[in-house]
């Protein structure tokens, strides 16, 4: 460990020893408390809780936890959408000494019946009537849980004793609260630093998932070097709309919201996304790349589909001007003074309506994490004036490892190591990442924790990569993922469907395919949100996703595609078969995990026939 690592990590460890989240959290409402805190859309407006009111309710969920059963270090699983609620919820079960347990929305009640059972947990607080069916099918199996409490009791049945309303738990804690202020005192303040903050269960492309535990001291820590990396200003707005179930939405809404009185609007709809970003104005705002890919093919459709040619050509043209001044920037040279005023004349007509149209005028920082994401697409939003910085991280070591800083963004990599933390390649190629950030293991999985974490502390993360001189990281695929041909050779599917993918907006996901077999195919899934306006554009009409598989024009589009990502592929990474599957592909088909990453496994078998016969029909 180099003597600067060194130094910072002691220094943050210092300032932060002894303390709790929860500390942290009491600390921003007795600071903050008439600021607003969390936002939400309740009818046609939006509506604001205070910092007061968030620890009210917190408290109050608190007591109601602690009067049915609830003590230091039980579990408490949450399964909700994107709401104040949710975090609410999530902060009252610290209050009461417990752990809170997030849970995909999309899970089947089999795979939240391993996850209750594994965490074992007592409480389980949802959504409504449909999220409390899926818990009432497995009811039976879970003989831990005791109390099932709905948030929208709308067509429950709420006369019985395990399951009660939001509303009754608030005035049963509140209650608690008023004759009982002692127990919740001492309730929060026997937490300690190296107990669980959460578990979250990785989504799990191979095998059942594993409950990651994240204390107290690994959150704080990551807290205190994201704020070194983006300087976080107190009160900064920001959207929580992805899974609160994955560490990335944690970290940058609820947690930062915590750490630095943050203004968080909830999204419980992803069909209201671009509404609730045009409200909040977000200074932070983090995707995934499928959600910057949709943004991309969304921009670029309204700008084919404008009927003012006049308005369609200047758009074109100052994307093309802008994209030519970042490639110059970001090659190392300087742009001529006349590209300099073309690029500044468009950002005033073209592109600061685009940020504005999209909410993002006031964006501070930008974030993109979870999965690869392509240099095209980065090249393009800093383009238009939204630089994203992709960072690299898991769930394992309380989100980041690695972060593009602003203004020092190396397109291709994800950053170099955060101040504190080490990053090393093994010989072999993985990731090895060790610091006090990394989880002590996975609840109830010992053996599981000795293959993750080796006795010097270096989380093995299962990524290949590449570290350059000045210490930014490439990821050059997983290591479990890798393509080994007929002929020997290792490739990196994930390099072969980022290059693929992005010379298109048809193709929502691609699957490289070829362990064992002479070349690589693929499979191909439309996209069915740009479809549409693709179609529209080019004057065709069709009625499903299923018959533009069958199209001429859209097989022609999609072999393009491939032909021209071909071009920038080595020989033995190019797609030489594939074939369109007329269906989307979701994580409640079970081909993408909740965050979007591909489950190879299943798609192998789910669509083994098929890549059966991309071999055998050019044999």
């Amino acid at each position: 460990m180099g003597a600067d690592t060194l130094e910072v990590r002691e220094q943050i460890l210092a300032d932060i020893e002894g303390r709790t989240l929860i500390d942290v959290f009491m600390a921003t409402c007795d600071t903050n408390g008439g600021r607003p805190a969390l936002v939400a859309k309740e009818g046609e407006a939006f509506v604001a809780r205070t910092w007061n009111d968030y620890r009210d309710e917190a408290s109050q969920v608190a007591m109601a936890l602690r009067r049915f059963g609830v003590r230091h270090g039980d579990h408490v699983a949450l399964m909700m959408t994107n709401r104040p609620e949710h975090v609410i919820s999530d902060v009252g079960v610290l209050l009461a000494g417990g752990v809170p347990v997030s849970v995909y929305n999309t899970l089947a009640p089999e795979q939240i019946a391993y996850i209750a059972g594994n965490c074992e947990a007592t409480v389980a607080i949802v959504e409504d009537a449909a999220f409390l069916s899926t818990w009432e099918a497995v009811r039976d199996d879970l003989e831990h849980l005791e109390l099932l409490v709905v948030i929208d009791p709308t067509d429950v049945d709420l006369d019985r004793d395990d399951v009660v309303s939001y509303e009754w738990l608030l005035a049963d804690g509140a209650d608690a609260l008023a004759s009982r202020p002692g127990e919740f005192e001492n309730s929060w303040r026997a937490v300690d630093p190296d107990d669980a903050v959460t578990l979250i269960y990785t989504s799990g492309t191979t095998g059942p998932p594993k409950g990651v535990v994240i204390t107290h001291r690994g959150l704080l820590f990551q807290l205190a070097v994201t704020q070194r990396l983006l300087d976080v200003q107190p009160g900064q707005r920001g959207v929580s709309y992805l899974p609160l179930a994955h560490v990335a939405e944690r970290m940058t809404t609820h947690y930062l919201g915590i750490r630095y009185a943050g203004t968080i609007s909830f999204v419980r709809d992803m069909s209201e996304v671009l509404e609730t970003l045009q409200q909040a104005r977000p200074q932070l705002f983090m995707a995934v790349p499928r959600v910057w890919e949709k943004m991309h093919a969304a921009l670029l459709a309204k700008v084919e589909a404008s009927e003012d040619p006049r308005k369609r050509k200047l758009a074109l043209k100052a994307i093309e001007v802008a994209t030519e001044k970042v490639g110059i920037e970001l090659a190392g040279d300087t742009p001529s003074l006349k590209l300099k005023l073309q690029h500044a004349l468009f950002d005033r007509l073209v592109f600061s309506k685009i940020r504005d149209g999209l909410g993002l005028d006031q964006l501070r920082y930008a974030l993109s994490g979870a999965a690869p994401i392509s240099a095209d697409l980065l090249r393009f939003f800093k383009a238009i004036g939204v630089e994203i910085l992709e960072v690299y991280g898991m769930t394992e070591s309380t989100a980041v490892i690695t972060a593009n800083a602003p203004g020092q963004v190396r397109i291709g990599t994800v950053g170099q190591p955060l101040p504190g933390i080490e990053v090393r390649i093994a010989e072999d190629g993985e990731i090895l990442a060790r610091g006090p950030i990394i989880t002590p293991g996975y609840h109830g999985r010992p053996e599981a924790t000795a293959r993750a974490i080796d006795a010097e502390g270096w989380l093995h993360t299962g990524d290949l990569g590449r570290m350059d001189d000045d210490g930014y990281l490439r990821v050059v695929g997983r290591k479990k993922e890798l393509i080994i041909t007929a002929g020997g050779k290792n490739l990196s599917p994930n390099n072969i469907e980022e290059t693929i993918k992005q010379r298109t907006p048809l193709i929502a996901q691609l699957c490289a395919v070829g362990d064992e077999k002479p070349y690589i195919s693929a499979l191909v899934v439309l996209d069915a949100e740009a479809l549409p306006g693709w179609c529209e554009s080019r004057g065709i009409r069709l009625a499903s996703v299923a018959e533009a598989a069958e199209h001429p024009e859209v097989i022609a589009e999609v072999q393009r595609a491939i032909d021209e990502g071909n071009e920038h592929l080595s020989r033995v990474e190019q797609v030489r078969q594939w074939a369109i599957v007329p269906a989307e592909w979701t994580a409640e088909s079970e081909e993408l995990t909740p965050s979007l990453k591909l489950k190879r496994n299943v798609i192998h078998a789910k669509y083994a026939d098929v890549i059966d016969r991309l071999y055998t029909s050019s044999s």
